[in-house]
């Protein structure tokens, strides 16, 4: 267990309330145990301490709307369960999502060298495709809260308003160790100079470059958007990585149906056929698929599912997507 140097350390950093220092103490605690071959047990504390740090993120966060009352009606606090099993993508992209999770695990030994974290990120793609389950995967796997961004209570129509409410935003991220989640992103991120632009958007726009170029906090901020092509150039060199998302390919999209309904299902599944099935379906599409598959066998009670369940809820999405197009 903790050498007396590391409970000592632990008793007084909880004495003096230096939270910081107790998970750092905590971590390598954890980091002692598995040198030691006990992996389990490291693995626990890991998830005792990723636990702790989302309940205080959580906390912090939720107070924010008690000491900010405009914060309410702009950031959304959630506290994610999602690991990064909870997705399929390409494995570059997957590498990309653990280098993050990986940074933030080692954040004090990385910035005690004087190194940068990757904390901005810009995550590209259609609808459905995973960007937001990423955010839910980081928060969940560093144990922080989520804080999405209502773009609805940040965009306003009085000059100015929007400016001072995006930079209470960052003053949060500060305070509130966090993953700060910027959905549709275009709303604040247009090119410059298009024809249907505005003065006000195009200040929102000049003071978000500003406002990100200048955070210094510990907090994760993600910006999605399914139309990179109407992004000011400008932002990209202001996120530390970009994360790129493309519809499933037949492997991935095997791999969602297998994850999801393997254990219900009868041996004569063949799971090459549905992947050429769900073909063009985004991956949210063919969770929600899935889904219903097992849906409506818990109505129907049947213990397994068979190929024609999948088939014709992989047909119904097919024909929803072709009338209205990816949600």
């Amino acid at each position: 267990m903790a050498s007396a140097e590391q409970l000592k350390a632990l008793l007084r950093s909880h004495m003096e309330g230096d939270d910081d220092h107790f998970y750092s103490v905590a971590m390598q605690v954890a980091a002692r145990e598995a040198r030691r071959g006990h992996g389990k047990l490291a693995e626990q504390l890991r998830s005792l301490i990723d636990e702790s740090k989302g309940k205080r993120g959580l906390r912090a966060a939720l107070r924010i709307g008690h000491t900010h009352g405009e914060l309410t009606s702009i950031l959304e606090a959630q506290h994610p369960k999602n690991r990064l099993k909870s997705i399929v993508v390409p494995a570059l992209l997957e590498t990309q999502i653990q280098r993050i999770i990986r940074e933030q695990r080692h954040a004090d030994r990385i910035l005690h060298r004087g190194l940068t974290l990757r904390r901005k990120l810009l995550l590209l793609g259609p609808p459905g495709t995973g960007k937001t389950l990423t955010a839910s995967i980081l928060a969940g796997e560093l144990g922080l809260p989520l804080l999405s961004v209502g773009l609805d209570g940040l965009i306003t129509k009085y000059m100015g308003e929007t400016a001072a409410k995006l930079r209470q935003v960052f003053e949060s991220a500060s305070r509130t160790l966090g993953v700060y989640f910027f959905d549709e992103f275009d709303a604040i991120g247009s090119r410059r100079g298009m024809a249907n632009e505005v003065d006000e958007m195009r200040r929102i726009l000049n003071s978000f470059l500003q406002m990100i170029e200048q955070d210094g906090s510990r907090s994760l901020v993600l910006a999605a958007s399914n139309h990179p092509e109407l992004l000011d150039p400008a932002l990209f060199r202001r996120f530390d990585d970009i994360f790129q998302y493309e519809l499933p390919d037949h492997a991935q999209i095997e791999k969602v149906l297998r994850t999801r309904l393997a254990h219900k299902a009868g041996n004569e599944i063949d799971w090459r056929n549905l992947a050429m099935l769900a073909q063009g379906l985004s991956h949210a599409e063919i969770t929600r698929a899935a889904n219903e598959v097992l849906k409506d066998a818990l109505m129907d009670q049947r213990g397994q599912i068979c190929q024609t369940d999948i088939e014709r809820m992989l047909i119904e999405r097919n024909e929803i997507a072709k009338q209205f197009g990816p949600n």
